[in-house]
């Protein structure tokens, strides 16, 4: 394990324009270039397509000393997140996925009604609803309002903030230390990832609070997934970073925390679920899971920049390839619609500058959702039921981690022999 110092300053300019969020080394190795997008959860309502949108680079960049891979935060996250398209609940396979996370961990480490559970960035309630259902005293930190609100009316005590080492230090100030800190997909969604990862070390529970030390759990989708299967699409405004275990490692050690497990998951393309503890607590040994993963990293080139610079190529065939399917489908009179009004869509939709000609609409579960459209295409988004109305030849499948769950969802189109299609990392019709 390597434990990096951030150095106190940047010793040369950065032709990325930022230096490195973890350990401040100027960025130089370019791994996607997607142009300007606008963010991917915005929503264009109707009576504003008239009017423009912002757009901001799209650039992911990997630092030569740590191998974190990230964006700038040119969108600040106060933007992104205060009023929040995204709803965990309307994927079934993602609140399943949650229900067995926490029986899992419930079990493991011996969690009952004198435990805390605190998830930070719980959306509506998706994960802490199950932990509620067990009797376990629990609290969501969540910084969108409206998303919070569902979360509240589930019955799952949630706070109005952004996660942060001040933001722990007041949680822990009022007795709210925490047994199990969760977080699923949120380690990326923050530019301030020291700040971040310092509170994870303030908030969880130490051995000297008169109950075993606490466990961290964080889930992300693992870098090497997503250079392997060429999924640039997961690329967005809102990830501001990109993680190996390698990297998560030292980035936890940096902050007096020890990864001590790690799970490899089928979510999002291919995750990382990672353990977490106090450096001290040697309660919970190292396993044999996480020094196997840090040699195939390793194996792999996390540290070697030739890794990254192969990345744009790959990319660029992905994108020709979707575009050379639709147009070949233009062409031939077969009408093309998509499901999924999600994060990585919308940066496939634009990075190809796919428009109404070629995708002619979209539909999205989330009624939030429905009725507007895509930020940057101005694709419409309507009800699934729209699909069984217009009948269209072809479904693609944009959220394609979850193409089986919506398959089965959308089987009626076979009725008048519609077919599915997903474009990552190769496009694939069945």
């Amino acid at each position: 394990m390597q434990i990096l110092d951030a150095p106190a300053s940047a010793p040369t300019a950065s032709p990325a324009g930022f230096d490195c969020r973890f350990c401040g080394t100027p960025l130089h190795q370019s791994v996607a270039d997607l142009g300007m997008q606008p963010p991917c959860q915005s929503i264009v309502r109707p009576e504003d397509a008239g009017r423009g949108e912002a757009f901001y680079p799209l650039h992911a960049y990997a630092c030569e000393r740590c191998a974190l891979v990230q964006i700038d935060a040119v969108v600040p996250p106060e933007d992104i997140f205060e009023e929040y398209a995204y709803f965990s609940s309307y994927s079934d396979s993602w609140v399943a996925h949650a229900g067995r996370l926490v029986e899992h961990v419930v079990e493991r480490f011996g969690l009952g009604a004198e435990s805390r559970v605190v998830e930070i960035a719980s959306n509506d309630g998706y994960l802490l609803q199950h932990v509620v259902a067990r009797g376990i005293p629990c609290l969501g930190v969540e910084p969108a309002a409206n998303v919070a609100e569902a979360a509240v009316a589930k019955g799952v005590p949630t706070r109005v903030a952004f996660f942060g080492a001040d933001e722990a230090r007041a949680m822990r100030d009022e007795g709210l230390a925490a047994d199990w800190i969760a977080g699923n997909n949120v380690m990326a969604h923050t530019p301030h990832l020291n700040s971040f990862v310092a509170g994870l070390k303030t908030l969880l529970a130490r051995p000297a609070d008169g109950r075993p030390g606490g466990v961290v759990t964080i889930e992300a989708p693992h870098l090497v997934a997503l250079v392997d299967g060429v999924q640039f699409d997961t690329i967005y405004h809102e990830h501001f970073s990109y993680f190996s275990m390698t990297t998560a490692e030292r980035i936890f050690a940096h902050h007096g925390l020890t990864l001590f497990d790690v799970q490899r998951l089928p979510t999002h393309g291919g995750s990382l679920r990672l353990f977490a503890r106090h450096a001290d607590d040697d309660a919970k040994p190292v396993t044999a899971a996480v020094d196997a993963l840090r040699a195939e990293e390793a194996a792999w080139g996390v540290d070697r920049m030739e890794t990254y610079a192969a990345f744009a190529e790959r990319v660029r065939a992905t994108r020709h390839g979707l575009l050379r399917f639709l147009l070949d489908c233009a062409e031939r009179g077969l009408t093309v619609a998509g499901y999924g009004a999600a994060g990585k869509g919308n940066t496939m939709l634009n990075t190809c500058g796919v428009r109404p000609d070629l995708l002619s609409f979209v539909v999205d579960r989330n009624p939030y959702k429905q009725d507007t459209l895509l930020p940057g295409s101005r694709i419409p988004v309507y009800a699934p039921e729209h699909v069984f109305e217009a009948r269209p030849d072809i479904l693609l499948i944009l959220p394609w981690n979850l193409r089986d769950e919506i398959a089965e969802q959308m089987k009626g189109i076979r009725d008048w022999g519609g077919r599915f299609a997903v474009a990552v990392p190769d496009v694939e019709v069945w």
